[in-house]
């Protein structure tokens, strides 16, 4: 599942009526900041005069069969998340987005997901929460499963406004609230290329061959850690120098890809497969580091090819945790949803993507990461040797001196030992994500 739940809502200084189901549908893309296609979205709803809530968007299951309990576990995770947040919804917008497949209509489309809307609209009725409106848009169109008046929601559906002319689009351009493409655009940015890479994939073949036994014989671990951040940051200041030459996503993230060889590719994923050396690779998050290395990560994640796209969560996470501290919401969520779509145990997506869906300040986690690199240079940072304020002027004969000396305590058996055994264990961390 690829879930976004995103508790937002628009500010009482910027509150925008919008009436019928024409403009729900053009709000659509405003309130995720993409156009989500392929896509189911319910929007929470509060107070007599419907100000969104939280928002929820999950990918069309394929199968019928998966609809009735899809349909459940959407409607009680949109309404217990807006409980969690401080008020349980009044009511809900549904949203079932998708393009007809190769030789079917858009209207055939709307009526194939009949079904699933009011699967939907019956489980939020479960919860006590009523579905308010369930519109499909799909190929321009769109129709409403609420309305049955065929003078204002005919069989064919209606036209969907044209881009940049409604209401909505006006007060979202006034805020600056940008619409980044469809949802299949944002994750093309991130997905490995087809066919698939076999030159990409013998790198990554020749490079696990070489870098895995010495991260997991745990002897040289640091140092292939500290290799892989090196690279990484000779990488990051190679993008840096070479900005992309073109505004569109494709042509720019093309250029990208030629800056990053196979090898060096395949290096750093697989050294981003130690946990100590991703959360490493965290720290660069804000500031200059920020767009270079979103860059990389998202050309690393291009890079995980065949059979290592199971390598693919470590730079999407990374990806996702800068668009989120940078403020790009929309694509941490694809990101992560990503990451968790490739492995839907991966912790540290999981922690992300929960916390960037339940609206939390990214800035404690930045806090976290800022100390966790002080306290690492204050350790590396020498002492300084001790200096005597004062010399010593008295002499001591020898023979006093053998008499007043005393043999050396004996250490308490094993102490050494479990102090060692302590700095190991402080020290010792997982080699493995998760």
């Amino acid at each position: 599942m690829n879930k976004h739940h995103e508790p937002t809502g628009p500010s009482a200084d910027d509150q925008i009526t919008l009436r019928g189901p024409a403009e729900l549908a053009d709000a659509l893309p405003y309130l995720m900041g993409f156009h989500p296609t392929d896509s189911v979205v319910m929007v929470a709803l509060h107070g007599r005069r419907g100000r969104f809530g939280g928002r929820l968007r999950l990918g069309i299951p394929r199968s019928p069969r998966e609809w009735p309990f899809v349909s459940d576990q959407l409607a009680e995770c949109l309404v217990t998340g807006s409980e969690r947040r401080g008020g349980r919804p009044d009511g809900i917008v549904v949203f079932l987005c998708q393009d007809p497949a190769d030789g079917e209509s858009a209207r055939q489309v709307m009526e194939r997901l009949r079904p699933f809307a009011q699967r939907l609209r019956t489980a939020c009725g479960a919860l006590d929460v009523p579905v308010f409106e369930a519109l499909c848009i799909s190929d321009g169109r769109y129709w409403s499963y609420c309305c049955p008046d065929e003078r204002c929601c005919p069989p064919d559906g209606n036209v969907l406004a044209l881009p940049g002319t409604s209401v909505m689009a006006a007060a979202a351009a006034y805020a600056g609230i940008q619409v980044r493409g469809s949802l299949r655009d944002m994750e093309a940015r991130l997905a490995p290329r087809q066919p698939v890479d076999q030159e990409q994939v013998r790198a990554l073949d020749a490079a696990g061959l070489a870098l895995v036994p010495r991260i997991l014989g745990g002897a040289e671990r640091e140092q292939v850690g500290a290799e892989t951040l090196g690279l990484a940051r000779r990488l990051m200041k190679r993008l840096v120098e070479n900005k992309p030459a073109s505004a569109s996503w494709p042509d720019a993230d093309a250029g990208d890809d030629t800056l990053v060889s196979h090898d060096e590719a395949a290096a750093v994923i697989l050294g981003l497969q130690d946990r100590e050396t991703r959360d490493r690779a965290a720290e660069w998050m804000e500031g200059p580091d920020a767009e270079p290395a979103l860059r990389l990560w998202r050309a690393l994640a291009r890079r995980c090819a065949g059979a290592y796209e199971t390598h693919a969560p470590a730079p999407l996470t990374l990806a996702g945790w800068v668009a989120w501290s940078t403020g790009d919401e929309p694509g941490a969520r694809v990101a992560l949803g990503r990451a968790l779509r490739s492995d839907p145990e991966y912790t540290f997506a999981q922690l992300l993507h929960q916390a960037c869906n339940e609206g939390l300040d990214p800035e404690a986690l930045r806090r976290c990461l800022r100390q966790e690199r002080q306290e690492r240079a204050e350790h590396k940072r020498p002492h300084p040797r001790p200096v005597r304020t004062r010399p010593v002027t008295r002499s001591v004969r020898p023979q006093a001196a053998a008499k007043r000396s005393t043999p050396p305590a004996k250490a308490r058996p094993g102490a050494a030992a479990a102090r060692g055994r302590t700095r190991r264990q402080d020290g010792q961390r997982g080699r493995s994500e998760r």
